[in-house]
């Protein structure tokens, strides 16, 4: 039962994280994201409709190590209009990684913060719940057998 209630848990604290580390990043993402393709050239309006992208897209590229600004440019024709130096910076491997770092940091508090503010409640509430009844006044029950079977694991 306690192993089924510990795998429930890790589910559950996945999905938390993911959704708190999601909401983290889209209130920062589309603007930073927006911003920096315009900076490298992009027409405002195609900046903005990357920028408007669902932030799970970008956390899960980010993830699997994959450039989407290089993928949603070209698949949009935008990528050829660009100079040939704004072209290599937009698809290099330093791009999307810097450019999302900001959000992703600002994510990342959320959940950290979310955790710290969740230990301290268990804290909380494991000292709220008093001392700990050890029971009747004597040896636990079944001490016998546990000391015979210490005594021939060590003979």
């Amino acid at each position: 039962m306690r192993a089924t209630f510990q795998n429930s848990g890790t589910a559950l604290s996945i999905g938390v994280f993911f959704s708190l580390m999601i909401a983290g990043l889209a209130s920062s993402l589309p603007a930073t994201l927006a911003s920096g393709l315009r900076q490298q050239g992009v027409p405002t309006a195609l900046a903005h409709q990357i920028g408007a992208l669902p932030p799970v897209a970008s956390l899960f590229a980010a993830v699997l190590g994959v450039n989407p600004v290089q993928h949603v440019l070209a698949s949009r024709d935008a990528l050829t209009a660009l100079s040939a130096p704004h072209q290599r910076v937009l698809t290099g491997r330093r791009f999307f990684p810097e450019l999302i770092s900001g959000p992703f940091h600002q994510g990342l508090s959320v959940v950290l913060v979310v955790a710290a503010a969740l230990a301290a409640l268990a804290a909380v509430a494991s000292l709220l719940r008093g001392p700990r009844d050890t029971g009747p006044a004597g040896p636990p029950a079944g001490s016998g057998e546990q000391a015979g079977l210490r005594q021939r694991i060590t003979a």
